[in-house]
């Protein structure tokens, strides 16, 4: 039976490509009862049946996002605008959650920083992050700055690029794969963030061996089941202050010794990651108490 990947997923067909053929598929009742979503990126065995086909089984993942509900990444490309949307941190470290949680790497990409009065706000921004260990780049969308950086930040290859609806993946894509004329997004003035334009997962060969997902954007990401005391290993800067603390267990909120709520109050760790943390802990101990 041949194999192949899914490259786009719309209204229940799933479109296979194997070498330069790409096939239209159904997927089997079975997956439905089996509770099987096939995923943009799944490696797949399909039957053919003349022009169209269906996907049989769904291969192994090596690891999988909810949102973008994708699979097989090598890298999630977190990207952010500086301006028209406004960046937003907090909704940067929410999925750095999620992608820590699934173990995949992360490179964030923040545009637009030539609409900022001064540019170098954005390098401030994204310090604590690349002091963690995360890739960065910032792009002068316009201009074009930065996107070699990116370039090669996505060489060889399959990464999912994620982030709020207007932030410019679309247009980056556009930059990076000229004629491949993606519409990108107005932003809306009474709301502060783009229109979706991207309606769908879909994967770009951008060039020899590099490929990426475009997904559509989002201004809000629930955590799956989470339990409270796992969140901060997924914040790197936290979880490496964390075996300083006192007692283990310690969920750094108000308990005597936390090496964490100390770095915090020291500068030592930033101050709005900590506040960060503190926020999504509440809402994993909220959602508890409803499970329960």
């Amino acid at each position: 039976m041949p194999e192949g990947i899914i490259t786009k997923a719309i209204s229940g067909f799933y479109y296979v490509q194997e070498g330069d053929v790409v096939r239209q598929c159904r997927a089997r009742g079975v997956f439905k009862k089996n509770g099987i979503t096939p995923l943009v990126g799944d490696r797949v065995l399909y039957e053919p049946i003349g022009s169209e086909g269906v996907v049989n089984e769904v291969l192994p993942r090596k690891n999988e996002l909810v949102r973008p509900p994708v699979a097989n990444l090598d890298q999630a490309v977190l990207t952010f605008s500086a301006k028209e949307p406004e960046f937003n941190p907090k909704l940067l470290d929410r999925m750095l959650v999620h992608v820590e949680r699934a173990d995949l790497p992360a490179v964030i990409v923040l545009t637009k920083v030539d609409l900022l009065a001064d540019p170098s706000e954005a390098e401030t921004w994204l310090q604590p992050y690349r002091e963690m260990g995360y890739e960065t780049a910032l792009l002068a969308t316009k201009q074009g700055e930065g996107l070699e950086r990116v370039r090669g930040l996505l060489q060889d290859k399959l990464s999912g690029l994620a982030g709020n609806s207007g932030v410019g993946k679309s247009t980056l894509l556009n930059a990076l794969m000229p004629g491949l004329n993606l519409n990108t997004a107005e932003i809306s003035q009474k709301l502060g963030r783009g229109k979706h334009t991207t309606r769908h997962s879909e994967i770009y060969r951008v060039f020899d061996g590099t490929f990426v997902i475009d997904t559509p954007g989002f201004s809000t990401l629930e955590f799956a089941e989470m339990e409270p005391e796992d969140l901060s290993q997924y914040f790197r800067d936290i979880w490496d202050a964390s075996h300083d603390c006192k007692y283990r267990g310690c969920l750094h909120e108000n308990e005597d010794g936390c090496a964490v709520r100390t770095g915090s109050e020291s500068g030592r760790l930033s101050a709005g990651r900590y506040r960060h943390y503190l926020e999504f802990l509440a809402e994993l101990k909220e959602a508890k108490e409803y499970r329960y």
